[in-house]
């Protein structure tokens, strides 16, 4: 060995985060939702179950509104617990769980309670909502 070799200490592994970023993390929960031998489809079945709700719910829309809402609004609330119940959902994670589980939950919610409150005959009824509608609009 040459005195160079000999001289030069051994590194010890930084915790610290690298000053360039070279790849991008996956998210956790972003494996596959089955194994490699199953055809694409299949492992990816999560966000298909999605993607099919939030389908028939616009379907639906166009014959009757408040019930196709309430489909697409209930379907991003099912992917928010599938999120939070699968350990690996494929493409259906994009960020964290966390952040997963609370931007299809609020969204659905959102769009769940805003189906409820649609006119003619709203199932629901928030009074600070006609006060800001009388303000701004009347």
């Amino acid at each position: 060995m040459s005195s160079a070799q000999e001289a030069a200490p051994a590194r010890k592994a930084s915790r610290r985060f690298p000053v360039l970023t070279r790849d991008t993390a996956r998210p956790e929960g972003g494996g596959r939702a089955i194994g490699g031998h199953h055809p694409a489809p299949y492992r990816q079945w999560p966000l298909l179950a999605v993607c099919a709700g939030v389908l028939v719910g616009l379907l639906v829309t166009v014959i009757q509104f408040r019930a196709g809402t309430l489909i697409i609004g209930l379907s991003l609330l099912g992917g928010a617990v599938l999120r939070w119940w699968k350990p690996s959902v494929g493409m259906l994670a994009v960020r964290s769980r966390f952040t997963d589980m609370i931007t299809y939950g609020v969204l659905g919610l959102v769009i769940v309670l805003l189906a409820m409150m649609a006119q003619p005959d709203p199932w629901l009824t928030v009074p600070i909502l006609d006060t800001i509608v009388h303000f701004t609009v009347r």
